[in-house]
């Protein structure tokens, strides 16, 4: 699993990325739609920060801030630690512990937002294997 490249990880699988002036509250209500965690935030097309959950519980609601007026330029996390999708994702998770953040962005050679890979991936992959082997075991249990 770790040494799987983030391109496999990422495949076929959406992400929100949206520009820097966009306001919060149109935001968090695409976060919401796709059910993600976090925002990639452009400028120009290539990435400029990230907005998560945890921003917008206290960098928004917490400091008082008009979700509908804020933009998210304004609240987003500046410059994050990016990775390309070649690497393996057991160094982006490695990544996530060392810095002790849940959301590494999957950017281009030119820093163009290709994904978003999140500490959860790896319990989902965990689950997968982990249903692989239960379907192994019931077969192997069918044929005794």
């Amino acid at each position: 699993m770790p040494s799987r490249p983030i391109h496999q990880v990422i495949a076929d699988r959406t992400f929100v990325c949206v520009p820097i002036d966009m306001p919060v509250r149109a935001v968090t209500q695409l976060m919401q739609d796709y059910r993600q965690s976090a925002a990639l935030v452009t400028e120009h097309g290539v990435l400029t920060g990230i907005f998560t959950e945890r921003d917008a519980t206290f960098r928004v609601l917490a400091s008082g801030l008009d979700a509908d007026t804020t933009p998210v330029g304004e609240v987003l996390t500046h410059n994050p630690q990016t990775i390309t999708d070649d690497r393996p994702f057991g160094h982006a998770l490695h990544m996530m512990y060392e810095g002790g953040f849940r959301h590494v962005p999957v950017v281009s050679a030119d820093g163009r937002p290709l994904g978003l890979i999140a500490s959860s991936d790896a319990l989902d992959l965990d689950a997968l294997q982990f249903g692989e082997e239960l379907i192994r075991r019931e077969e192997i249990a069918v044929i005794l």
